[in-house]
């Protein structure tokens, strides 16, 4: 079963690393004080330690907290280093992130000679 993130709410990804022994308490301090977010608003927030084979999501669903826990068995998540800093994921960008892909995938250019 795959459970689609961007289904839940807004999506938010908590650059850098974060100490993956926190729990839902933990984190949810993390998202209000560190980033002036709620942690009760219905939206996602994901979280990545160093290892970057595993994530954590955090979600409220107006009942309680859900803490799921993703740990991939083969390849690394492409997770931004910036620390301290957060970004609002589009749905594809969340998809990208799931299969392994960077979040901001490069451009490449080439160059032709129709542009001279």
């Amino acid at each position: 079963m795959t459970i689609q993130l961007s289904d839940l709410g807004q999506v938010y990804l908590f650059c850098g690393k974060t100490d993956m022994r926190q729990g839902i308490d933990s984190l949810a301090y993390l998202v209000k004080s560190q980033f002036e977010l709620d942690p009760f608003s219905g939206q996602v927030f994901l979280f990545c330690g160093g290892r970057k084979d595993r994530f954590k999501a955090l979600y409220w669903d107006a009942q309680g907290f859900w803490l799921l826990y993703k740990r991939f068995e083969n390849g690394k998540l492409t997770w931004p280093n910036t620390e301290k800093e957060v970004k609002a994921l589009t749905s594809e960008q969340v998809d990208w992130l799931m299969k392994g892909f960077s979040i901001t995938p490069k451009i490449n250019i080439t160059k032709s000679r129709d542009f001279y």
